[in-house]
């Protein structure tokens, strides 16, 4: 009974330490003991019983033989001769079964190792189809791995996955610039998980685009709860990222949802993809930025601050304009006040001029504000914000010039000023 109880205690740890349930190992066990059993005896599996029960703590393991006449006996393995089974109970009669209790040391050496064998294989199985099980759950979703080896050469890094497993991340599914080092801990997209002779092969990419959608899904409750959708990704990985997005609600604006306050979700999702950028996107408001000349006296950005915001104000399309010269992040913080912002709401598209587009509003304001000392710069907040986070600079490219006298630096500012210009997607271009 003792055995028997060490036996279930040992059950009960598998169970706990590989996550194994108990009635798998009884079954891998059971079919392990009648292997064992048939070797050692020569028998079929009609011919062997065992019993496992963990309530009762029952462990038996018996075999089986047909009771035959005894001049119909043939098979000593699997039939008892009717005289030989009355010696041992009287009311043994032919065409009864009688059942014969083994001990373990019964079986012998070879039967033995037999069964070992086959019970570690039952838990290696279970194990892999636990992993398995686990992984192919998480298809289509996003889990943090850890980077373990990187193959410069080859260009591909493996990862571990925890109880997923391993993985190799391979070049055409890196991001562009990133660079892997031993023990990174990276967020990688499960592309699927297909199940071989060795275990399961997981597939994993940085540069799908469901990696994108799922990082909303994570920061935007809208799009888990389902009354945003998206429609589609399009997407070059390390560079710019599109998104369709619609709202079951109206009540809901999609895009705004996708941004969140301050756009704080979507600068949330920019940083997780190492500061992949996402395309311009209209928001309603302008954020005007000037760059000023370094040492300007209170007075002068005051003054500066109200023409700007008057000149600003001559645009038909604006609606309000705040404006303010210098920031700080508590009260006793010193706020440079060459750093002036001013946030331009804009009335309705409905109210518009014919045929204006946000790209021409940006241009005349900048062509109405021009005032010597600042060298305008005109973006959208949430998206400047987004900027802001990933370069820790205002704007998203800055160049510094350097020469050997102010005519050469100015001049040179110049013509990097006009051939900025002339960059697709550049908004404005200053030199200061």
């Amino acid at each position: 009974m003792a055995a028997n109880t060490e036996f279930f205690e040992a059950l009960s740890l598998l169970e706990h330490e590989r996550g194994i349930t108990a009635e798998y190992l009884i079954d891998k066990i059971q079919a392990a003991i009648v292997i064992a059993v048939k070797k050692n005896y020569e028998v079929e599996d009609d011919n062997v019983l065992v019993e496992i029960d963990p309530t009762s703590g029952k462990f038996n393991v018996s075999l089986v033989q047909d009771i035959v006449p005894d001049d119909e006996w043939v098979d000593e393995h699997t039939q008892v001769p009717e005289s030989e089974a009355q010696n041992i109970r009287k009311t043994y009669q032919a065409g009864m079964r009688m059942v014969t209790p083994l001990k373990t040391r019964d079986f012998g050496r070879i039967a033995a190792q037999t069964a070992k064998h086959v019970i570690r294989q039952g838990i290696r199985e279970a194990e892999r189809s636990q992993q398995l099980s686990e992984i192919q759950s998480k298809a289509h979703d996003i889990v943090q791995a850890t980077v373990t080896r990187v193959d410069p050469e080859r260009g591909i890094v493996a990862v571990d996955l925890g109880k997923g497993g391993e993985a190799i991340l391979p070049r055409n599914e890196q991001v562009p610039g990133e660079v892997y080092t031993e023990g990174q801990l990276l967020q990688v997209y499960i592309v699927d998980v297909v199940s071989g002779e060795r275990g399961a092969r997981v597939m994993i990419s940085r540069t799908h685009p469901g990696l994108v959608k799922r990082l909303f899904e994570l920061e935007v409750p809208e799009i888990f709860d389902g009354t945003v959708e998206v429609k589609a990704i399009s997407r070059e990985a390390g560079a710019r990222t599109k998104m369709a997005v619609w709202s079951k609600d109206p009540n809901v604006n999609p895009v705004s949802a996708c941004i969140g306050p301050h756009g704080d979700r979507v600068a949330a999702v920019v940083e997780k993809l190492g500061g992949e950028f996402l395309p311009q996107i209209a928001e309603g408001d302008i954020l005007y930025m000037p760059s000023t000349l370094p040492g300007v006296s209170s007075s002068e950005a005051a003054a500066m601050l109200q023409k700007t915001d008057k000149l600003i104000r001559t645009v038909p399309e604006v609606a309000t304009v705040f404006g303010k010269a210098g920031r700080a992040d508590t009260a006793t913080d010193s706020a440079p006040l060459e750093m002036i912002e001013t946030t331009i709401q804009l009335k309705p598209e409905s109210e518009w001029r014919p045929g204006m587009t946000m790209e021409k509003i940006i241009d005349e304001l900048d062509k109405t504000v021009r005032l010597p000392g600042l060298a305008n710069l005109w973006v959208m907040p949430i998206r400047n914000r987004i900027d802001m986070l990933s370069t820790g600079v205002k704007s998203p490219i800055g160049i510094k010039v350097s020469g050997q006298s102010l005519a050469d630096i100015d001049g040179a500012a110049e013509q990097i000023e006009e051939a900025a210009k002339t960059v697709p997607g550049v908004v404005s271009a200053k030199s200061a």
